[in-house]
Protein backbone atom coordinates (compact mmCIF):
# COMPACT_ATOMS: atom_id res chain seq x y z
CA UNK A 1 0.00 0.00 0.00
CA UNK A 2 1.58 3.27 -1.15
CA UNK A 3 0.92 5.89 1.52
CA UNK A 4 2.98 8.99 0.85
CA UNK A 5 3.98 11.92 3.01
CA UNK A 6 2.64 15.48 3.09
CA UNK A 7 -0.90 14.73 2.04
CA UNK A 8 -0.14 12.92 -1.23
CA UNK A 9 -2.35 9.84 -1.05
CA UNK A 10 -2.40 6.99 -3.49
CA UNK A 11 -5.09 7.52 -6.13
CA UNK A 12 -6.21 3.93 -5.54
CA UNK A 13 -6.90 4.64 -1.86
CA UNK A 14 -8.98 7.71 -2.68
CA UNK A 15 -10.85 5.81 -5.38
CA UNK A 16 -11.61 3.06 -2.86
CA UNK A 17 -13.35 5.57 -0.58
CA UNK A 18 -15.44 6.92 -3.49
CA UNK A 19 -16.42 3.37 -4.40
CA UNK A 20 -17.38 2.79 -0.76
CA UNK A 21 -19.64 5.86 -0.87
CA UNK A 22 -21.23 4.66 -4.13
CA UNK A 23 -21.90 1.17 -2.78
CA UNK A 24 -23.45 2.46 0.46
CA UNK A 25 -25.60 4.94 -1.51
CA UNK A 26 -26.93 2.27 -3.89
CA UNK A 27 -27.63 -0.28 -1.18
CA UNK A 28 -29.25 2.28 1.10
CA UNK A 29 -31.46 3.54 -1.73
CA UNK A 30 -32.70 0.04 -2.50
CA UNK A 31 -32.98 -1.18 1.08
CA UNK A 32 -36.33 -1.59 2.92
CA UNK A 33 -37.65 1.50 4.77
CA UNK A 34 -36.61 0.05 8.12
CA UNK A 35 -32.95 -0.28 7.08
CA UNK A 36 -30.73 2.83 7.21
CA UNK A 37 -27.14 2.55 5.98
CA UNK A 38 -26.51 6.27 5.68
CA UNK A 39 -24.51 6.52 8.95
CA UNK A 40 -21.88 4.26 7.40
CA UNK A 41 -20.98 7.03 4.94
CA UNK A 42 -18.93 8.70 7.66
CA UNK A 43 -16.40 5.88 7.27
CA UNK A 44 -15.17 7.32 3.96
CA UNK A 45 -13.90 10.72 5.24
CA UNK A 46 -12.68 9.10 8.47
CA UNK A 47 -10.55 6.57 6.58
CA UNK A 48 -9.35 9.23 4.14
CA UNK A 49 -8.10 11.39 7.00
CA UNK A 50 -5.73 8.59 8.04
CA UNK A 51 -3.68 8.75 4.84
CA UNK A 52 -4.61 11.90 2.88
CA UNK A 53 -4.41 15.64 3.37
CA UNK A 54 -7.09 18.09 4.46
CA UNK A 55 -8.20 18.98 0.92
CA UNK A 56 -8.70 15.39 -0.14
CA UNK A 57 -10.49 14.56 3.11
CA UNK A 58 -12.81 17.55 2.69
CA UNK A 59 -13.56 16.48 -0.89
CA UNK A 60 -14.44 12.93 0.14
CA UNK A 61 -16.54 14.28 3.00
CA UNK A 62 -18.43 16.58 0.61
CA UNK A 63 -19.11 13.65 -1.73
CA UNK A 64 -20.41 11.63 1.23
CA UNK A 65 -22.75 14.50 2.23
CA UNK A 66 -24.08 14.79 -1.34
CA UNK A 67 -24.62 11.03 -1.39
CA UNK A 68 -26.57 11.24 1.87
CA UNK A 69 -28.78 13.99 0.41
CA UNK A 70 -29.42 11.84 -2.68
CA UNK A 71 -30.41 8.89 -0.49
CA UNK A 72 -32.76 11.14 1.49
CA UNK A 73 -34.38 12.41 -1.72
CA UNK A 74 -34.85 8.88 -3.06
CA UNK A 75 -36.26 7.38 0.12
CA UNK A 76 -38.30 10.30 1.51
CA UNK A 77 -37.04 13.88 1.51
CA UNK A 78 -33.96 15.73 2.70
CA UNK A 79 -36.19 17.60 5.18
CA UNK A 80 -37.19 14.36 6.88
CA UNK A 81 -36.09 14.52 10.53
CA UNK A 82 -34.14 11.24 10.42
CA UNK A 83 -32.27 12.13 7.27
CA UNK A 84 -31.74 15.73 8.38
CA UNK A 85 -30.00 14.49 11.54
CA UNK A 86 -27.87 12.09 9.47
CA UNK A 87 -26.85 14.87 7.07
CA UNK A 88 -25.94 17.30 9.86
CA UNK A 89 -23.99 14.58 11.70
CA UNK A 90 -22.12 13.66 8.52
CA UNK A 91 -21.21 17.31 7.90
CA UNK A 92 -19.86 17.64 11.46
CA UNK A 93 -17.90 14.36 11.31
CA UNK A 94 -16.44 15.25 7.90
CA UNK A 95 -15.33 18.61 9.26
CA UNK A 96 -13.67 16.93 12.25
CA UNK A 97 -11.95 14.44 9.94
CA UNK A 98 -10.66 17.34 7.83
CA UNK A 99 -9.24 19.05 10.93
CA UNK A 100 -7.59 15.79 11.96
CA UNK A 101 -6.06 15.37 8.51
CA UNK A 102 -4.70 18.93 8.66
CA UNK A 103 -3.08 18.34 12.06
CA UNK A 104 -1.59 15.06 10.84
CA UNK A 105 -0.13 16.88 7.83
CA UNK A 106 1.53 19.41 10.13
CA UNK A 107 2.92 16.63 12.31
CA UNK A 108 4.30 14.73 9.31
CA UNK A 109 5.92 17.91 8.01
CA UNK A 110 7.60 18.49 11.37
CA UNK A 111 8.73 14.86 11.46
CA UNK A 112 10.26 15.17 7.99
CA UNK A 113 12.14 18.29 9.11
CA UNK A 114 13.43 16.50 12.20
CA UNK A 115 14.57 13.57 10.08
CA UNK A 116 16.42 15.89 7.70
CA UNK A 117 18.11 17.59 10.67
CA UNK A 118 19.04 14.19 12.12
CA UNK A 119 20.48 13.09 8.78
CA UNK A 120 22.53 16.30 8.55
CA UNK A 121 23.74 15.85 12.12
CA UNK A 122 24.73 12.28 11.37
CA UNK A 123 26.74 13.38 8.34
CA UNK A 124 28.60 15.88 10.53
CA UNK A 125 29.07 13.72 13.61
CA UNK A 126 29.55 10.33 11.98
CA UNK A 127 30.96 11.03 8.56
CA UNK A 128 31.40 7.74 6.72
CA UNK A 129 34.93 6.45 7.05
CA UNK A 130 36.58 6.11 3.61
CA UNK A 131 36.73 2.52 2.38
CA UNK A 132 40.49 2.86 1.97
CA UNK A 133 42.98 4.69 4.18
CA UNK A 134 46.58 3.93 3.34
CA UNK A 135 47.02 0.14 3.30
CA UNK A 136 43.75 -0.40 5.18
CA UNK A 137 40.34 -1.41 3.92
CA UNK A 138 37.72 -0.09 6.37
CA UNK A 139 33.97 -0.37 6.92
CA UNK A 140 31.78 1.14 9.62
CA UNK A 141 28.17 0.84 10.76
CA UNK A 142 25.94 2.52 13.35
CA UNK A 143 22.73 0.94 14.69
CA UNK A 144 20.53 3.21 16.78
CA UNK A 145 18.38 1.79 19.56
CA UNK A 146 15.75 4.50 19.04
CA UNK A 147 13.21 3.85 16.29
CA UNK A 148 13.29 7.39 14.84
CA UNK A 149 16.90 8.25 15.72
CA UNK A 150 19.93 7.99 13.47
CA UNK A 151 22.58 9.05 15.94
CA UNK A 152 23.20 8.65 19.65
CA UNK A 153 26.02 8.41 22.15
CA UNK A 154 28.29 6.00 20.24
CA UNK A 155 31.04 7.47 18.09
CA UNK A 156 33.79 6.60 15.65
CA UNK A 157 36.17 8.49 13.36
CA UNK A 158 39.37 7.96 11.39
CA UNK A 159 42.09 10.34 10.17
CA UNK A 160 45.33 10.02 8.26
CA UNK A 161 48.74 11.16 9.39
CA UNK A 162 51.89 11.17 7.24
CA UNK A 163 52.67 7.50 7.82
CA UNK A 164 49.75 6.02 9.74
CA UNK A 165 45.99 5.83 10.20
CA UNK A 166 44.38 6.73 13.50
CA UNK A 167 40.91 5.65 14.64
CA UNK A 168 38.73 6.29 17.65
CA UNK A 169 35.71 4.32 18.84
CA UNK A 170 33.83 5.45 21.91
CA UNK A 171 30.63 5.31 23.91
CA UNK A 172 29.14 8.16 25.93
CA UNK A 173 27.48 7.26 29.20
CA UNK A 174 23.85 8.28 28.92
CA UNK A 175 21.32 8.79 26.14
CA UNK A 176 19.44 11.52 24.34
CA UNK A 177 20.65 14.91 23.15
CA UNK A 178 23.14 15.22 26.00
CA UNK A 179 24.93 12.06 24.84
CA UNK A 180 24.87 13.26 21.22
CA UNK A 181 26.50 16.54 22.26
CA UNK A 182 29.22 14.74 24.24
CA UNK A 183 29.89 12.40 21.31
CA UNK A 184 30.16 15.38 18.95
CA UNK A 185 32.65 17.01 21.33
CA UNK A 186 34.91 13.94 21.42
CA UNK A 187 34.78 13.36 17.66
CA UNK A 188 35.44 17.02 16.92
CA UNK A 189 38.44 17.12 19.25
CA UNK A 190 39.85 13.93 17.71
CA UNK A 191 39.49 15.15 14.13
CA UNK A 192 41.01 18.52 15.01
CA UNK A 193 44.33 17.22 16.35
CA UNK A 194 44.71 13.51 15.54
CA UNK A 195 46.71 14.26 12.40
CA UNK A 196 48.95 16.80 14.18
CA UNK A 197 49.89 15.21 17.50
CA UNK A 198 53.22 13.39 17.31
CA UNK A 199 52.30 10.59 19.71
CA UNK A 200 49.20 8.88 21.08
CA UNK A 201 49.86 9.96 24.70
CA UNK A 202 49.81 13.64 23.65
CA UNK A 203 46.64 13.01 21.63
CA UNK A 204 44.95 11.31 24.57
CA UNK A 205 45.94 14.15 26.90
CA UNK A 206 44.35 16.64 24.50
CA UNK A 207 41.15 14.57 24.23
CA UNK A 208 40.96 14.28 28.01
CA UNK A 209 41.37 18.03 28.41
CA UNK A 210 38.70 18.76 25.80
CA UNK A 211 36.22 16.28 27.25
CA UNK A 212 36.84 17.15 30.91
CA UNK A 213 36.34 20.84 30.24
CA UNK A 214 32.84 20.17 28.95
CA UNK A 215 31.52 17.17 30.82
CA UNK A 216 30.08 17.63 34.28
CA UNK A 217 32.49 17.52 37.22
CA UNK A 218 31.66 14.56 39.49
CA UNK A 219 31.46 17.05 42.34
CA UNK A 220 28.76 19.04 40.57
CA UNK A 221 25.04 18.29 40.85
CA UNK A 222 24.01 15.15 38.91
CA UNK A 223 23.11 15.43 35.25
CA UNK A 224 19.62 14.79 33.94
CA UNK A 225 20.44 11.06 34.06
CA UNK A 226 21.37 11.34 37.73
CA UNK A 227 25.01 10.32 37.13
CA UNK A 228 28.26 11.96 36.13
CA UNK A 229 29.16 11.85 32.46
CA UNK A 230 32.17 10.17 30.88
CA UNK A 231 33.21 8.54 27.62
CA UNK A 232 34.78 5.12 27.23
CA UNK A 233 37.12 5.30 24.25
CA UNK A 234 39.69 3.32 22.36
CA UNK A 235 42.26 5.01 20.12
CA UNK A 236 44.19 2.95 17.59
CA UNK A 237 47.14 3.86 15.39
CA UNK A 238 48.07 1.63 12.45
CA UNK A 239 51.46 2.48 10.88
CA UNK A 240 51.62 1.98 7.13
CA UNK A 241 54.85 -0.02 7.03
CA UNK A 242 54.94 -1.90 10.36
CA UNK A 243 53.17 -5.19 10.91
CA UNK A 244 51.55 -4.01 14.12
CA UNK A 245 49.02 -1.60 15.60
CA UNK A 246 49.17 0.60 18.70
CA UNK A 247 46.35 0.91 21.25
CA UNK A 248 45.35 3.19 24.08
CA UNK A 249 42.25 1.93 25.87
CA UNK A 250 40.21 4.16 28.19
CA UNK A 251 37.76 1.71 29.70
CA UNK A 252 36.40 0.46 26.36
CA UNK A 253 35.74 -3.15 25.25
CA UNK A 254 38.88 -4.59 23.61
CA UNK A 255 39.08 -4.97 19.81
CA UNK A 256 39.00 -8.42 18.28
CA UNK A 257 41.83 -9.59 16.00
CA UNK A 258 41.18 -12.33 13.46
CA UNK A 259 44.48 -13.96 12.47
CA UNK A 260 44.59 -17.24 10.54
CA UNK A 261 41.05 -18.15 11.58
CA UNK A 262 41.59 -17.46 15.29
CA UNK A 263 39.97 -14.56 17.16
CA UNK A 264 41.97 -12.88 19.92
CA UNK A 265 40.81 -9.96 22.10
CA UNK A 266 43.45 -7.22 22.19
CA UNK A 267 43.55 -6.69 25.95
CA UNK A 268 45.90 -3.94 27.09
CA UNK A 269 47.88 -4.45 30.29
CA UNK A 270 47.40 -0.89 31.56
CA UNK A 271 44.01 0.57 30.57
CA UNK A 272 43.30 4.20 31.43
CA UNK A 273 40.06 5.43 33.02
CA UNK A 274 37.33 6.73 30.68
CA UNK A 275 37.66 10.23 29.26
CA UNK A 276 36.21 12.79 31.61
CA UNK A 277 37.42 10.94 34.70
CA UNK A 278 41.19 10.80 34.20
CA UNK A 279 41.69 14.35 35.47
CA UNK A 280 40.21 13.32 38.81
CA UNK A 281 42.39 10.20 38.89
CA UNK A 282 45.50 12.39 38.81
CA UNK A 283 46.81 11.00 35.52
CA UNK A 284 49.19 12.88 33.21
CA UNK A 285 50.24 12.39 29.60
CA UNK A 286 52.84 9.86 30.68
CA UNK A 287 50.16 7.65 32.21
CA UNK A 288 48.48 6.94 28.88
CA UNK A 289 50.20 3.69 27.97
CA UNK A 290 50.52 2.78 24.29
CA UNK A 291 50.66 -0.97 23.73
CA UNK A 292 51.57 -2.68 20.44
CA UNK A 293 49.90 -5.75 18.93
CA UNK A 294 50.74 -7.74 15.79
CA UNK A 295 48.65 -6.82 12.74
CA UNK A 296 49.84 -8.67 9.64
CA UNK A 297 48.71 -8.46 6.04
CA UNK A 298 45.32 -10.18 5.68
CA UNK A 299 44.40 -9.80 9.36
CA UNK A 300 41.02 -8.33 10.35
CA UNK A 301 40.41 -6.13 13.39
CA UNK A 302 36.93 -5.40 14.71
CA UNK A 303 36.24 -2.41 16.96
CA UNK A 304 32.80 -2.09 18.57
CA UNK A 305 30.80 -0.52 21.38
CA UNK A 306 29.17 -2.29 24.30
CA UNK A 307 25.76 -2.11 22.66
CA UNK A 308 26.94 -5.02 20.50
CA UNK A 309 28.13 -7.41 23.19
CA UNK A 310 25.35 -6.46 25.63
CA UNK A 311 22.51 -7.22 23.20
CA UNK A 312 20.37 -10.02 24.67
CA UNK A 313 18.05 -12.58 23.15
CA UNK A 314 14.68 -13.66 24.60
CA UNK A 315 16.42 -15.87 27.17
CA UNK A 316 18.75 -13.07 28.33
CA UNK A 317 21.87 -14.46 26.65
CA UNK A 318 24.41 -11.88 25.49
CA UNK A 319 25.38 -11.70 21.83
CA UNK A 320 28.48 -13.94 21.31
CA UNK A 321 30.40 -11.50 19.11
CA UNK A 322 33.75 -13.33 19.15
CA UNK A 323 32.11 -16.64 18.23
CA UNK A 324 30.10 -15.09 15.38
CA UNK A 325 33.21 -13.27 14.17
CA UNK A 326 35.22 -16.50 14.08
CA UNK A 327 32.40 -18.63 12.68
CA UNK A 328 32.32 -16.80 9.36
CA UNK A 329 35.63 -15.10 8.63
CA UNK A 330 35.17 -12.75 5.69
CA UNK A 331 38.01 -10.93 3.96
CA UNK A 332 35.83 -7.96 3.01
CA UNK A 333 35.17 -5.63 6.00
CA UNK A 334 31.85 -4.46 4.51
CA UNK A 335 30.62 -8.02 4.03
CA UNK A 336 31.73 -8.83 7.57
CA UNK A 337 29.74 -5.96 9.09
CA UNK A 338 26.65 -6.79 7.01
CA UNK A 339 26.82 -10.36 8.31
CA UNK A 340 27.35 -9.29 11.92
CA UNK A 341 24.50 -6.77 11.77
CA UNK A 342 22.12 -9.44 10.51
CA UNK A 343 23.26 -11.82 13.25
CA UNK A 344 23.01 -9.11 15.93
CA UNK A 345 19.49 -7.98 15.00
CA UNK A 346 18.30 -11.58 14.71
CA UNK A 347 19.75 -12.32 18.16
CA UNK A 348 18.07 -9.26 19.70
CA UNK A 349 14.72 -9.89 18.04
CA UNK A 350 15.05 -6.96 15.64
CA UNK A 351 15.33 -4.28 18.33
CA UNK A 352 18.46 -3.25 20.25
CA UNK A 353 18.38 -2.05 23.83
CA UNK A 354 21.34 0.29 23.29
CA UNK A 355 23.08 2.00 20.38
CA UNK A 356 25.70 -0.13 18.67
CA UNK A 357 28.62 0.79 16.44
CA UNK A 358 31.23 -1.34 14.69
CA UNK A 359 34.34 -0.60 12.64
CA UNK A 360 36.20 -3.35 10.77
CA UNK A 361 39.61 -2.92 9.15
CA UNK A 362 41.88 -5.20 7.16
CA UNK A 363 45.49 -4.70 6.22
CA UNK A 364 45.91 -5.35 2.51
Amino acid sequence: MDVRWAGRPSHALVAAQLVLILVITLVDSLAPPSVHLGPFLVAAPAITASFAGARTTAFVGAVAVVAQIVVAGVRTTALDLNHSVQIVTLVVMSALATVFAHRRELHEHELMQLRSVAAAAQRVLLRPIPHRLGPLRIASVYLSAEAEAQIGGDLYAAVRTDKATRLIVGDVRGKGLEAVGDAALAVGAFRAVAHRQAGLPALMAYLEGAVSSDLADPGDPPSEHGEESFITALVMEVPDNDGELHLVNCGHPPPLLLHEGRVTPLEVRRPAPPLGLTAFAGLTEADFTVEPFPFAVGDLVLLYTDGVIEARDASGTFFPLADRFAARPLDDPEALLRHLCQELLAHAGGRLGDDAAMVALRRS
